[in-house]
């Protein structure tokens, strides 16, 4: 027996929500709270860590010709005199100084060490990604007190088919260690000029912008 339209039209209805409350989507419907343009305090961020590429200076008081001028290579690690590939990346700088300090104490007695970033690349732990309809997508190095404004300026916004107001943030939890997901209305932030879409960000977080369907 043939099932009538009216029936036909339930079921499909049916079958919608459910697949809408399984579906990704639905999960990226938290939203962050709202963050302030400008922070208050400007306390300091989270200690930085070397990455490769970073370029450093590394000054042994009294003993200039066991420092150098040095560039963390792609794997992580740098040459000094009389030290041959060191660990450098993931290490702050005063971690670094540290190992340096016992590698030479070898030779020298307590060396003074100091290790200067000078050009500052940091790890994919300590930057943000933006991919898809941003106007430059790109990686951005986190900085203290960074927001979703500070990021959408430095790509130069949305693209001209961007789905803003669909956009999601993608955040590693540490605590439960997951994957969540954060709806993100970009479109309400940069044409609406509504500051409670402004969010605070952290190092780590992607960034992911749709192209709208129309």
């Amino acid at each position: 027996m043939a099932l009538s339209a009216k029936l036909w039209t339930s079921i499909a209805a049916a079958a919608f929500v459910a697949t809408t409350a399984l579906s990704p989507v639905a999960a990226a419907e938290k939203e962050l709270p709202p963050a302030p343009f400008v922070p208050q305090g400007g306390q300091p961020g989270e200690d930085y860590t070397i990455g490769p590429l970073d370029s450093l200076t590394v000054f042994v008081w009294r003993n200039p010709e066991l420092g150098a001028q040095v560039q963390v290579r792609p794997d992580g690690r740098i040459t000094l005199p009389l030290i041959n590939d060191m660990v450098a990346v993931g290490k702050t700088p005063t971690q670094l100084s540290d190992d340096i300090h016992n590698a030479l104490s070898t030779y020298i007695t307590d060396p003074i060490v100091s290790v200067i970033v000078n050009n500052f690349s940091g790890t994919f732990a300590q930057q943000i990604r933006i991919v898809g309809a941003a106007e430059k997508p790109s990686t951005v190095s986190y900085r203290a007190d960074m927001t979703l404004l500070d990021v959408m300026i430095t790509v130069g916004g949305l693209s001209q088919y961007a789905a803003g107001n669909r956009a999601k943030l993608i955040r590693y939890n540490p605590e439960t260690k997951k994957q969540e997901e954060y709806r993100l209305r970009i479109d309400s932030l940069l044409k609406r000029g509504d500051i409670k879409a402004n969010v605070k960000l952290l190092p780590g977080d992607v960034i992911i912008i749709p192209e709208s369907l129309f």
